[in-house]
C-alpha cells in the first residue's frame, strides 16, 4: 500500500501544501510563505517521529501517516523516525501524567511492529541506511541517496543512546533557556499537576531538538512535521538547527484528530482505535467510523480519506438521513486504506446485515471466543450456579463497563440474546444457552457480537 491510492483528481493544486491546507490540515508553520515555497520549487527530506509506546499504531499515528503519503505523492521523500531513544524518556506533550518508563527489549519490539505497520502505507528505500557517528561531536552520514519517490526510516537510538551525558549538556543543553522552555505549553500542563515537572521529561525538548539537528546535519532533512501539541519541541529544533551546524530549517504542526466538541477521536470503550486487525477487527473498525457524529463527517472526510473535494462537500451537505449515506462512504473508505477492499466489503456487509435485518453477512461480525470454564459462578455464599450470571457475561464480552448499566440495560429493553429480548435480570447463562456452541448478543442497535464456546 503506498501513495498510488491517492488519485491524481484529490486536487485541483499543484503544491502538496496547497492540498494539505485545503484538507484542513495546517495549523501552524514556523515560516508560512519560505515553507510554502520550498515544498513548490524543490522535492525535500521531511520528517515525523513516532515514540514506540506501544506495540501498533493507532488511529491517532494514521492522521500522520496519511500526511506523509501526500508528501510522497507530490514527490518529497518522508523520513519515518522512530524514537526507540527519546521513547526511552517519553514526550510529556499533552499529558498530565508521566509515561511509563519501558526497557529496551520493549522498545525495541515495539519499533519493529512500528516499521512493519508503516510498510502498509508507504513505500521504503530498503537499502538507505543512516551510518551513524561517533557521538555529538561527530557528523554521520547517509550510506547512499533514497531512491526518488520513495521513504526512509531510521532509530534515533543511532544516536541518543551512545551519547555521554557530559558532552551533550556542554554542547547542546548550554543552548537551551530554562525560563523559555518552562513557558512551553507540555511542560505548564505537567507543573500544575501533582507530581510536577521531572528533570527526565524537561530532557525531552532537548532530545528531540537534537534529532532534528543530527538529520539537518546528516542527510538535509529540511522541514519536521508534528502534531499541533509538538510546537514547543519543533521550535526547539529549528532554533538549535540554527544555533549549531547553521541551517535554516522549519516546522510545521497539524491539527489533531478531534469532534465538533474538541474530544480527541479514536477512543472506544476497549481503548484505542488501532490499525492492526488483531487489536481492533475491521468490522468494529467501520463501526467506529460509521457511527460518527454528524458534524465530524466533513472533517473526517477531508482528513481521512483521498476523496476529491468536490466529493467531500457533497456528501457531507446531506441532511437528516441521508447523513447516513455519507457515513457509509466514510467507513468503508477508511476501512480500505488500512484494511484493504476485501476487509472493508465484509465490514460493510456485515454492518447492513446486523443492522438492516438481514443475516446474509453475519459471519463477518466480531467472534468473542468464551471458554465453558469462564462460564461457571458462585453466589454470595459460594454455592455453584451452573451458570454465569447475564450481566456478568456482557459485562466479560466487553459490551457494558459495569454491573449497574448492565441492569440499566436491561431495565431499558436493550439486550437481545438470539434474537429474544432479555428481560430477565437474574438469567444465567450456561452451555446450553448456545446453538451449535455460537450465540449472538446485541446490545442497543449498534453492538452486536457473535460469542463462541472454545
Amino acid at each position: 500500500m503506498n501513495c498510488d491510492l491517492i488519485p491524481d483528481n484529490v486536487s485541483k493544486h499543484t503544491n502538496v501544501y496547497d492540498v494539505l491546507k485545503e484538507r484542513g490540515f495546517i495549523e501552524q508553520s514556523t515560516d508560512e510563505d519560505k515553507v510554502r515555497e520550498l515544498l513548490q520549487n524543490e522535492k525535500v527530506k521531511f520528517y515525523i517521529g513516532f515514540d514506540p509506546t506501544a506495540d501498533c499504531l493507532h488511529v491517532g499515528h494514521f492522521m500522520q501517516v496519511i500526511i506523509m503519503m501526500y508528501m510522497q505523492k507530490f514527490g518529497h521523500t518522508p523520513v519515518v523516525l522512530i524514537g526507540g531513544g527519546t521513547g526511552m524518556v517519553g514526550d510529556p506533550s499533552g499529558r498530565t501524567d508521566m509515561r511509563k518508563v519501558m526497557d529496551i527489549e520493549t522498545i525495541e519490539h515495539n519499533c519493529e511492529q512500528f516499521k512493519k505497520l508503516f510498510d502498509q502505507f508507504l513505500e521504503f528505500d530498503e537499502e538507505w541506511k543512516y551510518e551513524g557517528n561517533e557521538g555529538v561531536y561527530s557528523p554521520g552520514h547517509e550510506n547512499k541517496t533514497p531512491e526518488p519517490g520513495k521513504a526512509i526510516a531510521v532509530n534515533n537510538a543511532r544516536w541518543l543512546r551512545p551519547l555521554n551525558y557530559i558532552d551533550f549538556l556542554r554542547e547542546i543543553g548550554s543552548l537551551f533557556n530554562i525560563n523559555t522552555m518552562l513557558r512551553a505549553e507540555c511542560f505548564k500542563q505537567r507543573m500544575d499537576r501533582e507530581g510536577g515537572l521531572t528533570m527526565f521529561e524537561l530532557n525531552y525538548m532537548l532530545m528531540q531538538s537534537y534529532d532534528f539537528m543530527v538529520m539537518a546535519r546528516d542527510f538535509d532533512v529540511k522541514i519536521q512535521f508534528g502534531g499541533n501539541d509538538q510546537w514547543s519541541n519543533i521550535i526547539g529544533g529549528v532554533d538549535l538547527t540554527r544555533k549549531k551546524v547553521g541551517k535554516e530549517v522549519y516546522g510545521m504542526t497539524f491539527s489533531l484528530l478531534t469532534n465538533s466538541e474538541g474530544k480527541k477521536m479514536g477512543k472506544t470503550q476497549k481503548g484505542a482505535l488501532w490499525l492492526s486487525p488483531e487489536k481492533t477487527s475491521p468490522y468494529e473498525f467501520y463501526q467506529y467510523w460509521r457511527n460518527v457524529g454528524d458534524a465530524d463527517v466533513n472533517k473526517c472526510l477531508r482528513m481521512l480519506t483521498f476523496l476529491p473535494m468536490e466529493e467531500v462537500e457533497r456528501l457531507s451537505s446531506l441532511k437528516d438521513q441521508e447523513i447516513n449515506k455519507a457515513k457509509e462512504v466514510l467507513a468503508f473508505e477508511v476501512t480500505k486504506l488500512v484494511h484493504g477492499e476485501e476487509e472493508a466489503v465484509k465490514a460493510q456487509e456485515a454492518a447492513r446485515a446486523a443492522f438492516g435485518g438481514g443475516g446474509a453477512a453475519m459471519d463477518n461480525l466480531p467472534v468473542i471466543e468464551l471458554s465453558a470454564s469462564s462460564l461457571q459462578s458462585t453466589d454470595k455464599d459460594g454455592n455453584e450456579l451452573g451458570g454465569l450470571g447475564v450481566v456478568a457475561f456482557i459485562k466479560e464480552l466487553g459490551l457494558v463497563p459495569s454491573n449497574r448499566e448492565g441492569f440499566m440495560t436491561i431495565e431499558q429493553g436493550g439486550l437481545k440474546i438470539d434474537g429474544e429480548k432479555i428481560t430477565d435480570k437474574k438469567l444465567i447463562i450456561t452451555e446450553a444457552s448456545f446453538t451449535d456452541g455460537k450465540m449472538l448478543v446485541e446490545k442497543g442497535k449498534k453492538k452486536k457480537v457473535i460469542v463462541a464456546l472454545k
